[in-house]
């Protein structure tokens, strides 16, 4: 695989980088990983093509996400203060700044920090490590809340996360992070939820034991809608806080569906096999019929579907994308052009493939016009579907 969220000009394809995409699943923690991750210096950087706050459906899960954060952990604090971990364009932590809480967002890719900053949300660009922890903790004093969305699983060094982490909090602080849940992945065939920034598939039982050995307790989980299917994991110092009952029931429910045997992951595998195959056999019979065909959204779920599919220009002929940074550009690995959304506004295709299936209430919501021109989605989440 490429770089998931790497696109690229013409002239770098001869030099594109190329990595081994290999999930496992370690049979001491149950933890589902992938096996090899680049340097993170080739994911995140001063050209990352990631902002959240372009979508309004996340600008409201963020602002509600906060609102949970001071009614559950700040109410009554004196000075709080909170932390976010890859904080990206400010879209959660603003909601702190506007209500003069003393916030802290820690973003290694230079391009969307500098937007939290004009922002006026306190951004600094650096990887988070035990070092930068004893400096926050020096400079600011202990956390209330260590935040991050959709960052941890992009982590490689974990322990080193959560030793820092447990020095940055205070002793009654939380650390609640969310990400895409492994549950949801396997019942979906959500496949593409496997790249290079995603090092970790989280479910109950792996966060248990992953953190529990630094002396964290997990005491809260609540599943979530975005992404796909994500779980919110909320885990404190053991000792300081009782667990919910929602622990106990989801690590009951995680033993029943399998998700720490292997055998699990055997059928997945076949699962996604499958849905490859029914993918390119619908795409095959539409190349073949010379039908109009284009893609939407170059999202880095869409670099994991086009590569181990097989995906060409052959197939579709262009992506249509509204991030600036991305237009101009190709795909990694497959290189099919990146078109601005205007382009699939003024031509619409006959067929489009929906790449961001995890935006999909926005994007139905918004293209009304696309279904009322006649135009078919072509689906692969759960299951591979041509809709009317």
């Amino acid at each position: 695989m490429p770089i998931a969220n790497g696109f690229l000009t013409s002239d770098g394809f001869s030099e594109e980088y190329f990595f081994e995409l290999a999930p496992a699943i370690c049979a001491n923690c149950s933890m589902v990983q992938i096996i090899e991750q680049p340097d993170p210096a080739r994911m995140f950087h001063e050209n990352y093509a990631f902002f959240s706050g372009t979508s309004k459906y996340m600008q409201v899960h963020f602002r509600e996400f906060a609102t949970s954060i001071q009614d559950r952990h700040l109410s009554g604090a004196a000075n709080p203060f909170v932390v976010e971990l890859g904080s990206n364009d400010g879209i959660m932590l603003r909601n702190f700044a506007a209500q003069n809480i003393a916030h802290l967002g820690i973003e290694p890719s230079r391009n969307v920090a500098e937007v939290a900053q004009a922002e006026g949300v306190n951004t600094i660009c650096e990887f988070f490590g035990e070092t930068l922890a004893k400096k926050i903790v020096g400079e600011y004093g202990q956390a209330d809340v260590l935040l991050a969305a959709n960052v941890m699983c992009h982590i490689p060094d974990l322990n080193g996360v959560a030793m820092a982490a447990h020095t940055l909090l205070k002793p009654g602080g939380v650390m609640v992070f969310e990400d895409p849940y492994l549950g949801d992945v396997v019942e979906k065939t959500s496949y593409d939820q496997i790249y290079d920034e995603h090092v970790f598939v989280f479910c109950a039982l792996s966060v248990v034991n992953a953190f529990g050995r630094h002396d964290f307790e997990l005491v809260d989980v609540e599943p979530q809608v975005t992404h796909g299917g994500s779980m919110r994991y909320t885990l404190a110092k053991k000792g300081a806080k009782q667990p919910g009952k929602a622990v106990a029931e989801r690590i009951a429910r995680e033993t029943q569906l399998g998700l720490g045997r292997a055998e699990t992951f055997e059928r997945f595998r076949e699962n996604c096999e499958a849905s490859r195959q029914q993918l390119m056999t619908v795409l095959e019979d539409l190349r073949t019929k010379g039908a109009k065909v284009a893609g939407y959204g170059a999202t880095s779920k869409s670099t994991t579907v086009m590569n181990y599919c097989g995906i060409t220009p052959d197939h579709i002929s262009y992506i249509s994308d509204t991030t600036p940074t991305k237009q101009g550009k190709y795909s990694p690995g497959t290189h099919v052009p990146i078109k601005p959304y205007e382009d699939f506004v003024a031509d619409y295709p006959e067929y489009a493939v929906l790449f961001a299936w995890n935006h999909s209430r926005e994007i139905m919501e918004k293209e009304q016009g696309y279904k009322a021109a006649g135009g078919k989605w072509i689906n692969f989440v759960p299951k591979v579907t041509v809709e009317e």
